[in-house]
């Protein structure tokens, strides 16, 4: 009802408010060219690039991040090395790392999948490294006693106890890295739904940025409450963590 509400206010505020129709087109409107955009086949070719660029990032944040949060929380050399710059960097916005990218790769893809790691990987390291220092030290005394070591301690016992932790460090560094993306892609001319967004602009077509607006809303909530929630109520259910209804 809340949508349907929101959108009525919207189309009666495109119909008969002070400001042009151009500048603010209506819910119909701008589902019509969000169709014209699915029909040319453009709309679809933006999502998969900007999705491909996104995994790229990501998935690199990931695979760096997680084991430098280890480090830093396992080792205390490591940890007065990097962790004043870890923090330091991590409050550097994503957009700051736009004219490094431009500089080392040019305007290509590298530079984009650059400004997406930058973007996301040390939310993923700072994560991973609260929540392994969060496993209860009793656990890590057992495996000790037990005689585990070595790649079977950190992947049997310390990445999984660490696990709910790690998630939600996953999922933030999703969210930098989905902000990061559009900021790359809308200042370098290669293709998906940024430029789909500065395409919009130079042409004034408040239809066309409305619409892929709402296309990425969409698409971030979709992996938000579907994809990462599906993930935390398993994880959650594994290590008895869900709450009884």
């Amino acid at each position: 009802m809340f949508i349907l509400g929101a959108l009525l206010i919207w189309e009666l505020a495109a119909r008969y408010g002070p400001w042009p129709h151009a500048l603010l087109p209506g819910p119909f409107a701008v589902g019509g060219r969000l169709a014209g955009l699915a029909a040319d086949g453009r709309l679809g070719a933006a999502v998969a690039r900007s999705l491909l660029r996104l995994a790229q990032g990501y998935g690199l944040s990931v695979l760096l991040g997680v084991p430098l949060g280890v480090a830093l929380a396992r080792s205390p050399l490591v940890r007065s090395v990097l962790r004043p710059a870890t923090i330091g960097l991590q409050a550097l916005p994503s957009v700051c790392w736009l004219p490094l990218a431009a500089l080392w790769f040019g305007l290509s893809e590298a530079a984009i999948v650059f400004v997406v790691l930058a973007g996301s990987l040390l939310a993923v390291a700072i994560a991973t490294e609260d929540a392994v220092s969060g496993v209860d030290p009793g656990l890590l005394r057992a495996a000790g006693t037990l005689g585990i070591r070595g790649a079977r301690f950190h992947l049997g016992v310390l990445l999984p106890s660490a696990l709910p932790g790690i998630l939600t460090g996953l999922k933030l560094g999703w969210s930098f890295a989905w902000r990061a993306l559009m900021a790359g892609e809308l200042l370098f001319p290669a293709g998906g739904l940024g430029q789909l967004l500065a395409t919009g602009r130079t042409r004034a077509d408040a239809a066309q940025l409305l619409g892929v607006i709402a296309v990425i809303v969409f698409l971030g909530v979709l992996v938000d409450q579907v994809l990462f929630r599906l993930l935390e109520v398993r994880v959650r259910r594994r290590w008895g963590l869900a709450t009884a209804a």
